[in-house]
């Protein structure tokens, strides 16, 4: 399934052949995921779904690609939202995620045949020690310069709760090579500013109330889009521009994959959360032998087309036709 085709693999704990190992689930993630010898054509990571705590309808965990863990995914969450709505019937519930229990809701429908889920993202926090982040004595980065990344953007850094790096850039520079050069040193090797790594996303303003996002994903690499990227560029942008756009008030965020809406929300104790609203699509349902595709044998792999897809595309051409890529 996908947001935005921010692609994954729904695994149902339920529908193992037998108990997993974290090591097994590393090594599964990196099997079926893999662009080029993976399933299908691979996938951004594998949404491992497990029963959670009482009081949740389920909980999520998110293996990226190369078998590393993030602690959430906005596009993700949408996509498990719907899941867990079709297994259970309910419209509105909570999903477990590492750090914190996440309302998620169905929303109108995108387009035909393009089912929207609304999905809280949260928490937030702009503490250097949060976002593992070392840039001399700073305790926060809001719109200033990182000279070892660039003589001229300014960056802002914030944990939603995965940490992200933002910068407002020309049309230009978002489609030019310097985000793949800044988030491949911050993220493929040692460096001394963000040692455990950081999601990357430069952004455009198009216009009051429209940004595109670009985003270069910690353990993926570029991706079609980033949920919780996506969420965080949109705090930012009422932060630094609120001129064009105050919290609750809707955003439309374009992205290579498509489009989402978010919203930016502060509660009474002066800290943000954000509603992603988005598509969920499944493109297929899959069957396979478990201790096959822990050995990336994928030769007997059952795959049965939902027919969501060419739906999905027709949404996605139209409105990137009106985003002024």
């Amino acid at each position: 399934m996908h947001g935005s085709n921010n692609d994954f693999f729904i695994l149902d704990e339920k529908n193992l052949e037998k108990n997993i190992t974290e090591d097994e689930l590393s090594t599964l993630a990196r099997a079926v995921c893999d662009r080029q010898h993976g399933l299908h054509g691979g996938a951004d990571g594998i949404l491992f779904v497990t029963s959670g705590h009482t009081g949740v309808a389920g909980k999520m965990r998110v293996i990226n690609a190369d078998g590393s863990e993030a602690s959430m995914c906005g596009n993700g969450i949408r996509t498990v939202a719907r899941y867990l709505n079709e297994k259970s019937g309910l419209d509105e519930f909570k999903v477990e995620t590492m750090y914190a229990d996440l309302e998620v809701k169905k929303s109108e429908n995108f387009a035909p045949d393009v089912p929207a889920f609304d999905a809280e993202i949260s928490p937030v926090s702009f503490d250097a020690a949060d976002l593992k982040m070392h840039i001399g004595n700073k305790a926060k980065l809001i719109d200033d310069l990182i000279p070892e990344l660039s003589k001229t953007l300014k960056f802002s850094a914030v944990a939603v709760p995965n940490p992200h790096l933002i910068t407002f850039v020309s049309h230009d520079v978002l489609i030019g090579s310097e985000l793949g050069k800044i988030a491949s040193y911050l993220n493929n090797g040692e460096n001394p500013i963000f040692p455990d790594g950081v999601n990357v996303s430069f952004v455009e303003i198009q216009e009051p109330k429209q940004i595109f996002v670009r985003t270069y994903e910690r353990g993926v690499g570029y991706t079609n889009a980033c949920g919780t990227a996506m969420s965080a560029s949109s705090l930012m942008y009422v932060l630094l521009h609120p001129e064009q756009c105050g919290t609750e008030q809707l955003i439309s965020v374009f992205n290579p994959g498509g489009m989402v809406k978010t919203c930016v929300h502060q509660r009474e104790n002066g800290s943000y959360w954000m509603s992603l609203i988005g598509n969920a699509t499944f493109v297929a349902e899959v069957k396979l032998a478990q201790a096959a595709a822990l050995k990336g044998d994928f030769k007997h792999v059952v795959w049965n087309e939902t027919g969501e897809q060419k739906a999905y595309e027709k949404f996605a051409a139209e409105v990137q036709g009106g985003s002024h890529k």
